[in-house]
């Protein structure tokens, strides 16, 4: 038991940290081998734009200086991108920062936060830590029911938090179905509809959602570089809202938040959208690949829209994850979604995949 426990504020005595996909380095110095795949936390495997490394060379001379605090260049340059003022636009150090700050703001002791079975694991978390009450709406095919959280809402929900695509599961939600859901909802509810993922989805019915903030002032949409920018190490992600709901989340805003190198680079990064073209080929490529190898074992699979697929096993999927280890290969196990026999799999370079479909063959016997 933690000696300072009773001190803490309540939310916290029930969480647990979250747990991060284990890198290269710790496997191979656990195991003493070499030449792992990691295929864990849905990182781009073609890396970043080279435009990003040229950008962060030339920002070098400048490591004595503070970052500019308000992103004053980038906030532009995403307004320009999402056709909205910079004053909607507010920076996170990762789209996660933005999520805690949504938490911060709108979540008190005996407020509701809702959410899907199934859904991100920071949703839960900054809401407990904020001392909000979690509810959970079942899910459908391991996707959003939007009529199920519709049946949750009450008159103490203040957050509503949506992920499109979702994560583990890379279930999606076609706009139709989302700006009904948000037409209903009350406008003093908060409802974060979190696009960490859209760049990916070649799905022509798959909405931006930061299009829809002149119609819906309580929309809140989150965005990052760290998925089809490439930019993970650098963690730079944003909130895209009504200017009045971006003031309040800059007022819990750490200053210097997204540093001076994750700002240039996310610059460059914007710049080169050919990269983001090839980063978006090279997925359906490798999503087409595991799942053949998938279908080849006779394994079921969660249709995926993100750069990631879960993979349903005949046993525990922490076992089979600690067995993969053995071989080389990270993948995420994700019983602590509810789902103790899947497996989440990042889609990597076409040798990864492969080196990993092997390594599951073999596991699997």
């Amino acid at each position: 038991m933690n000696r300072f426990i009773d001190i803490a504020a309540p939310g916290i005595a029930g969480l647990t940290p979250y747990v991060p996909g284990k890198p290269i380095s710790g496997l191979e110095r656990e195991l003493g081998i070499s030449h792992s795949v990691k295929l864990a936390s849905n990182e781009n495997p073609l890396g970043a734009s080279p435009k990003v490394a040229e950008a962060i060379g030339r920002a070098m001379q400048d490591l004595a200086r503070y970052p500019d605090g308000g992103g004053y260049d980038l906030r532009f340059a995403l307004g320009a991108k999402h056709d909205v003022d910079p004053a909607c636009i507010t920076l996170g150090n990762g789209s996660n920062d933005v999520l805690d700050m949504i938490a911060r703001v709108f979540l008190r002791p005996g407020d509701e936060s809702l959410f899907s079975q199934y859904a991100f694991a920071v949703y839960p978390i900054s809401s407990q830590a904020a001392g909000a009450k979690l509810v959970v709406a079942p899910a459908r095919d391991y996707g959003h029911d939007l009529n199920a959280l519709q049946a949750h809402i009450s008159d103490r929900t203040r957050v509503i938090w949506i992920a499109n695509p979702n994560n583990p599961t890379g279930t999606w939600l076609e706009a139709d179905e989302l700006k009904a859901f948000l037409t209903a909802v009350p406008e003093n509810i908060i409802v974060v509809v979190d696009e960490a993922y859209s760049e990916y989805v070649a799905q022509e019915a798959y909405p931006d959602a930061s299009q829809w903030l002149e119609d819906f002032p309580n929309l809140v949409v989150t965005r990052t570089f760290s998925k089809a920018y490439g930019l993970a190490a650098l963690r730079v992600g944003y909130g895209i809202s009504h200017p009045d709901v971006a003031e309040l989340l800059n007022r819990v805003r750490q200053p210097f938040n997204v540093n001076s190198f994750a700002q240039v680079g996310a610059l460059a990064a914007l710049e080169d959208q050919a990269f983001i073209q090839s980063s978006v080929e090279a997925n359906l490529a490798g999503m087409a690949q595991l799942i053949e190898g998938f279908e080849a074992m006779d394994l079921g699979y969660i249709p995926s829209v993100g750069n990631f697929i879960t993979v349903e096993l005949d046993r525990s999927g922490v076992e089979v994850d600690q067995a993969l280890l053995r071989e080389g290969c990270i993948a995420r196990p994700v019983a602590n979604y509810g789902m103790p026999t899947h497996l989440r799999v990042t889609v990597g370079l076409p040798e990864e995949n492969r080196r990993f479909l092997d390594a599951l063959k073999k596991v699997l016997g």
